[in-house]
């Protein structure tokens, strides 16, 4: 979805729109889109300030565990804040901890904005989600222009900024990076089903995070980068009801002719004693 500027108001509204850009929109949103490209590149050597001061790369982030990013600025009156809500609520719902299955970060693109915003956010993300022993996991960045742009530009993340409103139109979702910064899978809008990210998490993670169970879910379902969703593919499950069904009698047969074996053996043991004795003359 899009953040639009209300020319009236100034509040921040949401358009039908999702991801993409439209020409009957109105000129703030002429150029705001969000349009990842799937296995595209992320530039992890720009350099960033996280929330505590601390001078970092992109790539301290990209450690063996996928990484859930999102594009938000600080000091969002509206839209922003929903994202990070969404994030944290989806996430509530895994079983994978922020840390020790995969990483979270969140990028500001206002240059403007400073470490002490980005320490508030965490703060707050840390509060609703309710695991503080998981906070080496999140992480929240500020950083220059130049760095700020190559991380939109890859993710073909575009925004424009209203000077008379101070306000940035933009456009709202998050994506999932594998360990190598490759863009994996991407969710637009606000609200993130938690089975989409469990799966995208996985799917990011090339199977090392995750239980058979998500590994034969992943089988099943099928990402469709038109709609960011996951959804069953027919085909798939067919063939898999298939495969158990074979199984089943195959197993079922065995089982069966196991069972046979064992009766005939049985029944052509000889008497434990060799038969009646003779008695005494």
């Amino acid at each position: 979805m899009l953040s639009a500027l209300s020319v009236a108001s100034g509040a921040q509204t949401i358009p039908d729109s999702v991801g993409k850009s439209s020409s009957g929109l109105p000129a703030q949103l002429q150029n705001v889109g969000f349009e990842p490209q799937l296995n595209a590149q992320m530039p992890l050597d720009t350099n960033f300030r996280d929330e505590s001061g601390r001078d970092v790369k992109l790539r301290d982030y990209f450690h063996g565990k996928p990484v859930l990013l999102a594009l938000v600025y600080y000091g969002c009156p509206m839209l922003c804040n929903q994202v990070e809500q969404g994030v944290v609520g989806s996430l509530k719902m895994l079983s994978f901890n922020a840390g020790r299955d995969y990483e979270v970060v969140f990028v500001s693109f206002d240059p403007r904005e400073t470490p002490d915003m980005a320490a508030q956010k965490k703060i707050s993300a840390l509060s609703h989600y309710g695991r503080p022993e998981t906070a080496s996991g999140w992480h929240f960045l500020t950083g220059k222009e130049q760095a700020i742009h190559a991380v939109t530009s890859t993710a073909n993340f575009r925004y424009s900024f209203d000077e008379k409103n101070n306000l940035f139109a933009h456009a709202s979702g998050i994506m999932l990076i594998t360990p190598d910064g490759r863009i994996s899978r991407y969710f637009y809008g606000v609200e993130y089903p938690s089975r989409d990210v469990r799966l995208g998490l996985v799917d990011a993670s090339a199977g090392k995070i995750g239980t058979p169970i998500d590994h034969l879910l992943l089988f099943c379902f099928h990402y469709d980068p038109e709609t960011a969703r996951y959804s069953a593919t027919i085909l798939k499950i067919i063939r898999l009801g298939g495969v158990l069904t074979i199984f089943s009698i195959v197993a079922g047969i065995l089982i069966f002719r196991r069972r046979d074996v064992h009766a005939a053996s049985a029944t052509s043991r000889p008497p434990l004693h060799g038969g009646p004795q003779q008695g005494a003359h």
